[in-house]
């Protein structure tokens, strides 16, 4: 399965399109390099994800043959690190 239809299929991704913005950005890396949104996702990979609110490291658990319910979609991932920014940190009046 692409890269960009797992993040969007799982929830972490709200929108494909934003998924694959987020890739050629280099907001998203397998590996410690950057992604692709064409990469094929494969069981056991670690994949870091930059968004503008937080950081995510995840390990990919399954492959979702079709978009699953909401309920089950953290079955096909484990979160490892998750870091919530504050966008108004660097702000200084």
């Amino acid at each position: 399965m692409r890269l960009d239809i797992f993040l969007k299929n799982t929830g972490l991704i709200k929108q494909r399109s934003e998924a694959k913005r987020a890739c050629d950005a280099g907001r998203v890396q397998i590996g410690g390099q950057q992604a692709k949104a064409s990469h094929a996702v494969v069981v056991g990979e670690q994949i870091h994800i930059a968004t503008p609110s937080r950081l995510l490291d995840i390990e990919v658990l399954g492959i979702p043959e079709r978009p699953p319910s909401r309920r089950d979609r953290r079955r096909f991932y484990r979160i490892l690190r998750e870091e919530y920014l504050d966008p108004y940190e660097d702000l200084s009046f």
